[in-house]
């Protein structure tokens, strides 16, 4: 798995390009990743749902919650669905918009410098193994783009916005993906 950081694609990602993103201040400065888990609907898996929200295309009518969210313009760079299928929605070097209000080591805006994983999931159902691979061999292929992210930057979305956000949740495994990540 190759990421090219000139173009901030992944050689071995499906592409659908979202429209919410924006050039980053500094597309140098990337020295961080956020993992967060998403499921549409709440606690339900699978279907386009994730795809169609991340470009602006969710119907509000085809559930209750989505009428809730679909004006929301958000996007990450990545999503690994339950059965490890990898999906790239943004760039790298382009900020997508992940992270909302944020901070890590005192520094705001992890947008700015930071790349955003959505695993498919939720707070009360453990991850499937195939993500915690892709995962692994994602924030390897990462990290090659971007050496400054260091392991201490790799965080979850409840990490950077405590009190707002929960993902990825009680329900991720942070040691059995660390020592994954070590490994390789």
């Amino acid at each position: 798995m190759i990421l090219t950081a000139e173009t901030g694609l992944l050689d071995q990602a499906r592409y659908i390009a979202s429209p919410n993103c924006d050039p980053r201040p500094d597309p140098a400065d990337i020295d961080a990743l956020v993992i967060h888990a998403i499921s549409l609907p709440p606690d339900r898996f699978g279907g386009e749902y994730i795809e169609q929200l991340f470009t602006n295309c969710l119907d509000p009518q085809a559930h209750p919650y989505f009428a809730e969210i679909c004006t929301l313009n958000v996007s990450a760079h990545f999503l690994i669905r339950r059965d490890g299928t990898l999906i790239q929605f943004v760039p790298t070097h382009m900020r997508a918009w992940h992270a909302g209000r944020s901070v890590l080591h005192g520094r705001e805006e992890l947008n700015d410098f930071s790349v955003g994983i959505e695993l498919e999931g939720c707070d009360s159902r453990p991850f499937a193994s195939a993500q915690y691979e892709q995962l692994s061999a994602l924030v390897q292929a990462i990290r090659a783009a971007y050496p400054a992210i260091s392991e201490s930057r790799i965080v979850g979305h409840s990490d950077v916005a405590p009190g707002r956000k929960t993902d990825p949740g009680p329900c991720f495994d942070w040691h059995r993906f660390r020592k994954l990540i070590a490994s390789t």
